[in-house]
């Protein structure tokens, strides 16, 4: 009987047709819902946010003449571009620069203006590599540096380490401003550290360009272009004016063999499925009045895709990753 048994035939499990495997729709999950733009809280919210946003782009605005009309039309006078305009003749064609730090300094130090810190820093694309650049601005107190100028400067410095960016450095300045000497000079994260950073960046091949335009000082035999160039050896190329100084820039990075290599995907962006200045009637200036998160990421996020996690935990705090297209 066992005999029998062991030779009767069985199913082949090969045999069997497979069946199609069942999967959870995988469509992206989007946030967001049609306000009510008529809502009288939803118009003044707008009202208010919009009148405040309208300030911060007044004040930048202000921020980015740098010093007064009198300093920059003495500074023009002697030839020179204004730090901004150095800084767009340096970039490529057309590219963005990403600032940082505008409004350092804004109201610090009750009298005396110091428009964006008195330095300019930003990553910017400089023959197709992209660079930090940190350019003094000379209409503000000749470019000296205050105690935020050299937080600034040294911030800029660390970003760039921490993203292998090459440093360019624009310099047009009077050294530290004497009266904040105290807070300038002596401590670890002041002044001397910006040297610190450059020679440990160097070190790590992270290359840094000088481009000092027309004199550091007044005096041409006391630190311009022809005694460094001649006698000192302190500089490697000879710029006529700002802007074959920035033409000598470009070149050298150009010929700096630097590639960027990026361990991401990178995608294009795309558009949120709502309005984003819906943000002003969202939030408004009202700081008692609540208002849903998800609508802001809604507004903020590609396509408004989100997947949210732990939802429904700790549910005064949003939390999730964007989510890409695919």
């Amino acid at each position: 009987m066992w005999a029998a048994l062991r030779l009767a035939p069985r199913p082949c499990a090969r045999a069997l047709i497979p069946r199609p495997r069942a999967y959870h729709g995988d469509s992206p999950g989007r946030l967001g819902t049609q306000l009510d733009l008529g809502s009288a809280v939803y118009q003044e919210n707008y009202e208010q946010m919009k009148a405040l946003v309208d300030q911060l782009h007044e004040r930048a605005e202000k921020i980015r003449l740098g010093g007064s009309q009198k300093a920059r039309e003495r500074h023009i006078s002697r030839g020179k571009l204004l730090a901004r305009e150095r800084v767009d003749n340096l970039i490529d064609p057309g590219s963005p620069f990403l600032e940082l730090s505008q409004f350092a300094g804004y109201k610090l130090y009750v009298n005396e203006e110091v428009p964006a810190g008195s330095i300019i820093t930003g990553i910017g694309r400089v023959s197709g590599v992209e660079c930090m650049i940190i350019a003094n601005d000379a209409t503000i107190k000749g470019g000296t540096y205050y105690p935020v100028t050299v937080k600034k400067h040294l911030r800029a410095q660390e970003i760039a380490m921490q993203n292998r960016l090459p440093c360019i450095y624009l310099v047009d300045s009077g050294g530290a401003n004497l009266p904040f000497q105290a807070d300038i000079f002596p401590d670890r994260d002041h002044f001397g550290r910006i040297f610190y950073n450059q020679a440990i960046m160097s070190s790590q091949n992270i290359a840094q360009v000088k481009a000092a335009t027309k004199e550091e000082v007044s005096a041409e035999d006391l630190g311009g272009a022809d005694l460094h160039c001649r006698k000192s050896g302190v500089t490697d190329y000879y710029a006529l004016d700002d802007y074959h100084a920035l033409h000598l820039t470009r070149k050298i990075v150009k010929n700096l063999n630097y590639q960027k290599k990026l361990d991401v995907t990178i995608e294009p962006s795309e558009d949120p499925l709502f309005p984003a200045d819906e943000l002003y009637g969202i939030v408004g200036t009202n700081l008692k009045r609540q208002f849903d998160v998800r609508e802001v990421i809604a507004r903020i996020v590609d396509g408004s895709r989100f997947s949210e996690f732990k939802a429904l935990y700790g549910d005064t705090l949003v939390t999730g990753i964007k989510l890409s297209e695919k």
